[in-house]
């Protein structure tokens, strides 16, 4: 037996970026945490980043980010430091999306 299932619309497309409302939806790092370039990839989920603390780290993406996130050369993370070996490791908690980059970069965050 067939249903009509009615209008389903003509999709939904991709939105164009509003500058402004990016700028308001900005996550900036919390306590403990640290703005930071990806240099290079290392291969599995590990990447080589420099911080604005001015420590180099090797970082890694957590499990539950694993799929979910896509970091390549460039792009600009908030990195959690472990809380051992600190200085030299940490977790990349969160990734900037190309627009969101920039507005960091304009404001002088990067």
């Amino acid at each position: 037996m067939l249903f009509n299932r009615g209008n389903r619309g003509t999709g939904g497309g991709n939105q164009p970026f509003n500058k402004e409302e990016e700028r308001r939806r900005l996550r900036f790092p919390k306590e403990g945490e640290v703005l930071g370039v990806v240099l290079g990839l290392m291969g599995g989920s590990r990447m080589k980043v420099v911080c604005k603390d001015g420590k180099e780290r090797m970082c890694r993406i957590p499990g539950k980010l694993k799929n979910k996130i896509w970091v390549k050369e460039g792009d600009v993370v908030i990195v959690k430091p472990f809380e051992i070996q600190g200085d030299s490791k940490g977790d990349i908690v969160w990734r900037y999306f190309p627009l969101q980059a920039k507005i960091l970069k304009e404001e002088g965050h990067v």
